[in-house]
């Protein structure tokens, strides 16, 4: 029992000293045992390592590469039964956290997201970054049946042991949609049931974003295509 926090880092030691403090105070409100994983990148880029061992974080190197590499080293080690996993740059609130907790053992869902889309949700990315995102989540909806507003967001908790079950090949934050309609083909009734708590999506702290667009656009376009035809291969052996 219990709760892995989880926050996948990339030269953000400045952003972990103000934030693992503030998820601490936050997790512990959920009354459960937890760890807090931070999977840093393969080889160190600063001092994230210093950071973790003040706040009693466990520090951990990434063991594939890219975000989707990254996603997957925090599942293999995770120890508790809930995963909750977040930005670490600051841009999730942590305040969040019971509210999503709550959702989530309350009401029988597969996986809890941190909306910026729906009703009292907001952010605050660039014009078009929204319009893009919008654009994505509309496309995963429709071609992998998805339910949900905001697809596009990693601040999630999921059932740890759902996880360790579902085979990822993602390297990049297309993972975050992979990983949803693998949870979906796995369940018997192929029904991924998601809930969605409103969130005030901020601009991360220090640093600069990872995200490359054009990389990050083609990658999205090339999943699409690919767990679209995973989901009609996957009807087609159900019906037979």
């Amino acid at each position: 029992m219990g709760i892995s926090v989880v926050l996948l880092a990339y030269r953000e030691e400045e952003n972990l000293r103000v934030l693992l403090p503030k998820i601490k105070e936050e997790v512990e409100k959920c009354g459960e045992e937890y760890e807090i994983l931070v999977v840093d990148t393969a080889k160190p880029l600063d001092n994230t390592k210093d950071v973790c061992r003040e706040f009693g974080a466990r520090y951990i190197n990434q063991k594939y590469p890219g975000f989707g590499g990254a996603f997957r080293t925090a599942i293999k080690c995770a120890n508790k039964n809930k995963f909750l996993i977040m930005d670490s740059d600051g841009s999730h609130p942590p305040a969040k956290i019971p509210e999503i907790y709550e959702k989530f053992v309350q009401g029988k869902y597969d996986v809890v997201i941190g909306s910026r889309y729906v009703k009292g949700g907001k952010t605050n990315d660039a014009f078009t970054s929204i319009v893009m995102s919008h654009m994505l989540n509309f496309a995963f909806r429709i071609c992998l049946g998805l339910q949900a507003k905001d697809l596009s967001t990693d601040y999630r908790m999921y059932h740890t042991r759902q996880l360790k079950k579902v085979d990822l090949e993602c390297e990049n934050y297309d993972v975050l949609e992979e990983v949803l309609l693998k949870l979906k083909l796995n369940k018997q009734d192929r029904k991924l049931l998601i809930g969605e708590v409103p969130i005030d999506f901020q601009k991360r702290m220090y640093g600069e974003s990872k995200r490359q667009l054009g990389k990050f656009i083609i990658s999205y376009l090339k999943t699409i295509v690919r767990l679209t035809f995973m989901r009609i291969r996957s009807s087609f052996r159900k019906k037979k």
